[in-house]
């Protein structure tokens, strides 16, 4: 690491030896808290501190200082300092907090000791300084705001006494700065924050300062209000030099990605989060892996704006994750591991426990990936990680103040491990590789022959060179290339440079640049072309306005000979043209097309499948379940939100089936958070122009009656809590029911049985679902407290009958779910509890382990929205298995 002296460096190869040495003579001791964590063969974890339980916070980031001592920050208080025993030792770390820039004195309105320096979602030492990148608004107990802050030890006491503000930033919390790197020449620094933080001024600029929300589907932003107010370009990445005088943005157009690293070529990666409360929307995107190179671009934007990654002005991804919430990232090539894992990138993903081990493979000037479950637990709410100087790898769990945990994995099996990987030379030497770093070194100020070099280039048969050249072209100045691109007869540079001059032109040049974009003679374009095409199409419509009447009938006659196509993707982009230019028949054809309208969601698909996700964490599971039970087609939905727009072509019977489809979609679809506040946004707009004595005919009919008054949720038709709710801890419920179920009230106490999902997995009285076991004779076998006990930590105790298995495959990957059936050949396993009649197939061939699961279906806090009265008429239901004769419904005497 840069500002490690040779001598520290001898001391951390010695350190590293003698633990291997121990390594390989210690005695592994367990602890429940490794039991749980699925590893691959070879590999040890120990459990090396728990925070959490020594009232030290939830520790959120890492980095290793150049004594070989682990620096790790709670996310809401200070900074720790660890020094780690030697591996399988079972020592225990010695740990001293970092009081920088404070005395030990308490603040006078807080029995809380004051924060110096900590809230840092970022670490990193490097030059001689620890580099914290702060996550907070300044407040009483910590005065630092957000931002990057180097810590410098001047007077060599070991402490860091220099605090300076390197560059203060705008945004805080989970969405705000998080992350940073040391280049590979170890040079500089890239930093990375999500999309509440706003970009800061910067000194130079690789994406082009030209960035807009660029789309003209009829804008919804999210319905509950999530980043309605953050626009282009979203979460950035940029590069600094040490001192932090000089910033230059790398990249953006990201939605919220924690952290960033390099891999052996010296290739810069992120892994981006999704928007969950989109999920089943046709413009979500699941966590992915991003290979961002110079000028990057991902395509985030606010609601529906939201780019798809055909788009030729962003980049698609390198490997779709599926769902998740993505914490840190990391590259092995430090790790003393097989060199499968040396060359792999570390993927953390909180929700759902996940370690991912992906493999990048070389394609062209980019990469593809595959992928593998490398760690995995439940409940493991990953947080951040790093290889240690020992070749080992750390990582934390917590975060939003959850019980936190150290922990340390090594290799001590039988493959060949080195102390480092080394570097790779089949991609720097790759002629594609190659090629696109030198369009690269024209993206920046404008320079001599870029134009030249870059043009021919805009045709390239690889995306990345593509991307690389156009970028490269709107560095220069557009009055050097505006004609060339007006010019333009090669029907792939045309359509790249009129993307350029979309971006960077000027409003007047509109006619002259569609006019050329439609002389392209479409039907030769494979299905790539043609999307690009159509993209520079809505670009330029984007950025210059709506179109005067003649371009507007141009427009129409040269798209409305090839819709519908039969690519979905074309599609979309067709019909949503056709509607901002007013076309007189997208109405009809588009509605033809909606019964028939199939899902390809080949560019979607994801690594992880969903329904893999839902028993490995009960309270974001439970969610993934019910969407999948009721998923919603992508399609209809794009081109119900494309038509919401058209003004023209409609009849009757076309309207009659649109608003028609809405009430239907309500009723049988469900998607994410934001899912009905879509929908319901969706058909407003379409409301708007119809004429005004059938607003009220249409807004019946689609659905309006099936909503609340807000439009963001359905309306339910049972009894819902009255509330206030709890945190219902078992002490507190105990107290409150106990000795208390007289005279209560049935029907609540039934209600509350369904409205807190108990009936989704449990019957009483032959109402209810089968997943769990039937109720109806609970009260003869459990007392009241037993119910609590299983109701309020429900993996305290899970029945071997209704416990899922873990099935571990030999891909290294893992799957989860109820057995319910096995033959010689294969396992039939139900994941999701709102279908439980759907099985999964496993050939037992590809089945390396099988265990049970010691985490209940049932999510914890289902009572938590329960006041004290609706809790006692619960357990009165439970207790009575449903009798209304029971005794419990009697008057006390």
């Amino acid at each position: 690491m840069v500002g490690t002296s040779c001598r520290n460096a001898k001391e951390a190869e010695t350190q590293a030896q003698a633990a291997a040495t121990t390594e390989t003579k210690a005695v592994q001791v367990t602890s429940p808290k490794v039991e749980k964590l699925k590893l691959p063969t070879g590999f040890q974890a120990e459990h090396l501190y728990s925070p959490s339980e020594n009232k030290q916070g939830s520790w959120v980031a890492m980095a290793f200082d150049n004594k070989g001592r682990l620096i790790t920050s709670d996310q809401y208080g200070f900074l720790y300092r660890l020094e780690l025993p030697a591996m399988g030792t079972g020592g225990k770390p010695k740990i001293e907090r970092l009081n920088v820039g404070i005395d030990n004195t308490v603040s006078a309105d807080t029995t809380k000791p004051k924060v110096g320096m900590g809230y840092a979602q970022g670490l990193l030492y490097a030059f001689n300084s620890l580099y914290v990148m702060i996550n907070h608004n300044s407040d009483q107990n910590f005065e630092k705001g957000s931002g990057l802050y180097r810590l410098q030890d001047m007077d060599g006491d070991d402490q860091y006494e220099k605090i300076t503000l390197i560059k203060s930033l705008k945004g805080e919390g989970e969405h705000g700065p998080h992350s940073i790197k040391l280049s590979p020449d170890g040079k500089s620094l890239y930093v990375v924050a999500g999309n509440f933080t706003d970009i800061p001024e910067m000194n130079a600029y690789r994406l082009p300062k030209v960035w807009g929300e660029d789309n003209i589907l009829p804008l919804i932003t999210d319905p509950r209000g999530h980043a309605t107010d953050r626009m282009a370009p979203a979460g950035w990445i940029a590069k600094i030099n040490p001192e932090g005088t000089d910033w230059e943005l790398v990249g953006a157009g990201l939605r919220n990605t924690y952290d960033i690293d390099f891999n052996e070529a010296g290739d810069l990666f992120a892994y981006d989060s999704d928007m969950e409360w989109d999920f089943g929307m046709p413009w979500y995107k699941p966590t992915r892996i991003l290979h961002v190179t110079s000028g990057a671009e991902f395509g985030w934007r606010t609601g529906n704006s939201s780019w798809s990654p055909t788009y030729a002005d962003n980049l698609p991804p390198v490997l779709n994750i599926g769902q998740g919430s993505p914490t840190n990232f990391m590259s092995g090539s430090k790790a003393k591991f097989p060199e499968k894992y040396r060359q792999a990138m570390f993927a953390f993903d909180w929700s759902f426990g996940i370690i991912y081990a992906v493999h990048l493979k070389p394609q062209g000037a980019s990469y593809t990936a595959t992928a593998e479950e490398f760690i995995s637990g439940s409940p493991l709410p990953l947080t951040d990680g790093t290889i240690g100087p020992d070749g080992a790898m750390y990582f934390l769990t917590g975060g939003r103040r959850l019980d936190s945990d150290l922990y340390r994995v090594y290799y001590t099996g039988n493959n060949a491990i080195t102390t480092a990987a080394s570097p790779s030379s089949s991609v720097a030497n790759d002629p594609l590789h190659q090629l696109r770093k030198k369009l690269e070194q024209y993206h920046g100020e404008p320079q001599a022959g870029a134009i030249e070099f870059a043009w021919s280039n805009l045709k390239h048969s690889d995306r990345f060179i593509r991307y690389a050249a156009r970028i490269a072209v709107e560095h220069q100045p557009v009055a050097e290339w505006q004609n060339k691109a007006l010019k333009e007869m090669d029907p792939v540079i045309a359509t790249q440079a009129g993307i350029a001059l979309a971006r960077n032109g000027d409003k007047s040049l509109q006619n002259r640049l569609l006019t050329n974009l439609t002389k392209v003679n479409y039907n030769p374009l494979s299905e790539t072309q043609q999307l690009e095409l159509l993209r520079a199409i809505e670009l330029t419509l984007a950025r210059m306005g709506k179109p005067d009447a003649s371009m507007s009938a141009r427009l129409n006659s040269y798209l409305n000979a090839h819709y519908p196509a039969q690519n979905n993707d074309v599609n979309r982009l067709i019909c949503k043209i056709l509607v901002y230019v007013d076309s007189p028949t997208v109405v009809a054809k588009t509605m033809d097309m909606f019964d028939k309208a199939k899902d390809d969601n080949s560019n979607q698909k994801t690594f992880t499948e969903s329904s893999d996700l839902i028993l490995r964490n009960p309270q974001y599971g439970l969610d993934i379940a019910n969407m999948l039970a009721k998923f919603p087609p992508a399609q209809q939905m794009y081109y119900a939100t494309a038509l919401s727009a058209a003004k023209k072509g409609w009849t009757p019977d076309s309207r009659e089936k649109y608003f028609s489809w809405y009430a239907s979609a309500f009723k049988n679809y469900a998607g994410g958070r934001s899912f009905v506040g879509f929908l319901d946004r969706s058909r407003k707009i379409a409301l708007q122009n119809v004429p005004q004595n059938k607003v009220e005919y249409y807004n019946k009919l689609s659905g309006s009656e099936l909503l609340t008054s807000s439009g963001l949720d359905m309306a339910t038709t049972g009894v819902q809590p009255k509330g206030p709710g709890r945190n219902w801890k078992l002490p507190e419920a105990a107290a409150a029911v106990e000795g208390k179920l007289e005279n209560r009230n049935y029907e609540q106490g039934k209600a509350m049985f369904a409205a807190s999902m108990c009936i989704s997995c449990h019957s009483i009285r032959g109402e209810g679902g089968a997943v769990g076991p039937e109720l109806t004779q609970l009260g003869t076998r459990f007392s009241v407290n037993d119910m609590l006990v299983h109701i309020i930590d429900p993996n305290k105790y899970v029945s071997d009958q209704y416990a899922s298995t873990v099935f571990i495959l030999k891909d290294g990957t893992s799957v989860l779910g109820r057995l319910v059936k096995e033959d010689a050949n294969k396992y039939s396993i139900s994941q999701n509890p709102f279908a439980p009649e759907t099985l999964r197939d496993i050939p037992k061939s590809e089945v390396a382990q099988t265990k049970l699961s010691n985490v209940s279906i049932m999510m914890p806090g289902l009572i938590n929205r329960l006041n004290e009265e609706e809790l006692k008429d619960l357990i009165a239901y439970l207790m009575a298995g449903g009798n209304k004769e029971h005794t419990v419904y009697a008057a006390k005497k």
